[in-house]
């Protein structure tokens, strides 16, 4: 292990000393890595003070808590309020703070709320409490919704009538255009998600590619797959390309997992969905299409009372624009801590501020 670890220090070294050689244009270039583990890759890491200071690496909209709407939060605490019901969900959203509470106070309150590791457990939860509605909080980009679509399959062909879907689900290269097409950040580049890309392929960030003249890399998750895709966006830079290439080869292929993504779109179409941060995005979000209406928890439950509010002075949004830095926040580290989140990207384990708060400070 130790020579391993030691063989890989030395690649690293090599290459950022190969970037140290590459023309940079002008006072430099910023490139924004659009995925959570690569944002908590790169602060562990500490990729950032090893490059030199003209190449800036700025963290996007890649977690999918993150960018969840405070709205939809506060419509899960309104289910788990309902008489004989159940919420299912992945942990990373049980802290999560909503208007007035979050789903980890709600379960002290008595609340039946189960933290799951699958889709497929909230079935097995379903069937077991038939005399109880199960409502799974379905978010995720691209990597987990076919997972999610195939539950939803599942629980028709068991008969399981009694569990529903809150949906938010979303679609990254959307995420990408808007910022670029809304002028909400100057970037020279993007890091590709990984995960996502193994599901939906590189060919989707072609059009941006081509569209906003900014080089694409999809990379992998260990420090050594970040900074080689620094070094080939780089080469790009100084070359004036501006194509999609793939770091991640050995799991990302350019058409990517064709299977998943058609046990998706038999569930899920294209809608105008709300990031936090960024406004809504039109065709950026997944909703069920009309023949799974019978699982939709919005059509199913009433929640036409929910209302909610962003918290004064969080500036999640911002963070998640790539306009600021965590530590321009005036409540980051201070009443905003991974103790006491105030917003979604301290307590999100994918979250911008939880990885600056834990690595950069």
């Amino acid at each position: 292990m130790k020579k391993h670890d030691s063989a890989h220090h030395s690649m690293i070294r090599a290459l950022i000393e190969r970037i140290k050689t590459l023309p940079v244009p002008g006072e430099g270039v910023t490139f924004m890595e659009v995925c959570g583990t690569h944002t908590m890759e790169i602060a562990r890491a500490g990729l950032k003070k090893m490059l030199p200071p003209h190449i800036r690496l700025t963290s996007g909209p890649g977690c999918p808590v993150c960018v969840t709407p405070i709205s939809y939060v506060d419509k899960a605490i309104a289910l788990c309020r309902e008489k004989n019901c159940v919420v299912t969900t992945f942990g990373d959203m049980f802290r999560v703070p909503g208007t007035a509470s979050c789903l980890e106070r709600e379960r002290a309150r008595g609340a039946d709320i189960r933290i799951v590791y699958s889709p497929i457990e909230s079935a097995r939860v379903a069937r077991d409490n038939p005399g109880k509605r199960v409502v799974f909080l379905s978010v995720g980009f691209e990597t987990t919704t076919p997972g999610i679509a195939a539950t939803i399959l599942h629980a028709g062909d068991a008969e399981i009538r009694n569990l529903f879907f809150l949906c938010a689900n979303k679609t990254v290269p959307h995420a990408m255009d808007a910022l670029l097409a809304g002028g909400k950040a100057a970037l020279d580049g993007f890091l590709c998600p990984g995960h996502v890309s193994a599901i939906t392929g590189s060919l989707p960030y072609r059009a941006i590619a081509a569209r906003h003249n900014v080089p694409c890399v999809v990379a992998g998750f260990e420090p050594i797959d970040v900074v080689r895709a620094i070094a080939m966006l780089l080469v790009q830079t100084a070359e004036g390309r501006h194509d999609v290439e793939i770091e991640y080869d050995r799991v990302v292929r350019p058409e990517g997992n064709r299977k998943a993504r058609d046990i998706a779109e038999r569930v899920f179409e294209p809608a105008d969905a709300e990031w936090r941060g960024i406004g809504t995005i039109p065709g950026s979000g997944l909703r069920l299409r009309g023949s799974f209406a019978c699982v939709d928890a919005e059509q199913v439950f009433d929640l036409s009372h929910v209302v909610s509010r962003e918290p004064r002075g969080c500036r999640c949004g911002e963070i998640l624009a790539g306009a600021i830095l965590p530590p321009a926040c005036r409540l980051f580290g201070k009443k905003c801590t991974p103790e006491h989140p105030v917003g979604a990207c301290m307590v999100s384990s994918e979250g911008t501020c939880a990885a600056y708060y834990t690595y950069e400070q």
